[in-house]
């Protein structure tokens, strides 16, 4: 008995602090943007601005990608025009869409001079597929170094891990929000879903080594997974 408390504190610590970190971000979470223009491999002298009022965008880059975020009501007598600025030359692009009050996302061509819809499926498969590939690295180290190695134990992990780190991740993807705190919040409360699912999975389904000691992965894969999560979604696109 003496055994089970640690864990058994341990368990409790990591439920409390996920379950609590949602509403700690919520209350602290900054305006959502009112538009975000992706650019695959923006120049360093790319500038974007909104309307005849010239509102310049928030430059944010990531990886391959460059996001330009503009926080001003779309309503408002900005309009709904970007005027784009580059090698010194200049030019006007509409988007094909009309603006949302928040999260409008679109995609900047500089070379067609033409601002589309950014949410093309292509673009989202291939970050699901990297950061779910990410995921099941990571995690399958940890399972390894806790000295799992029966097919059935392994079988388990990758069927558990493809299920909840896809639905994840396409969840994710399908709710518009690439950037700030939006992004943050929902990667947390995904992960505890994912926590409270894998760790009733894999306690029925796995049984090479003590229960305590299965609990115990679980609970630090999920950590990991959650702080590589947060490291990848200031790092990679989304």
């Amino acid at each position: 008995m003496n055994r089970l408390k640690p864990t058994l504190l341990l368990t409790l610590i990591v439920l409390l602090s996920l379950s609590l970190s949602p509403l700690f971000c919520y209350a602290n979470s900054a305006e959502p943007p009112a538009a975000v223009i992706i650019v695959p491999n923006a120049p360093d002298d790319l500038e974007i601005s909104l309307g005849p009022e010239n509102i310049e965008g928030t430059r944010i880059d990531k990886a391959f990608e460059s996001y330009y975020v503009f926080y001003t009501n779309p309503f408002k007598p900005a309009g709904n025009t970007f005027q784009v600025t580059t090698g010194g030359k200049t030019f006007y692009v509409t988007p094909d869409t009309r603006l949302r009050n928040y999260n409008s996302i679109y995609k900047l061509d500089l070379k067609r001079q033409t601002l589309t819809n950014g949410e093309s499926i292509s673009r989202s498969i291939t970050l699901v597929s990297v950061r779910i590939i990410l995921t099941l690295l990571i995690e399958g180290f940890l399972f390894f170094l806790f000295r799992y190695r029966t097919k059935r134990s392994w079988l388990v992990f990758l069927f558990v891990n493809l299920i909840t780190q896809g639905f994840l991740n396409i969840w994710l993807d399908s709710t518009n929000t690439p950037i700030g705190y939006g992004a943050t919040i929902l990667l947390i409360f995904g992960e505890f879903i994912v926590f409270i699912l894998e760790m009733i999975t894999f306690l029925i389904f796995v049984n090479e080594r003590h229960r305590l000691v299965t609990a115990l992965y679980v609970i630090l894969a999920n950590i990991l997974s959650l702080i590589a999560g947060g490291y990848l979604i200031t790092r990679l696109p989304i």
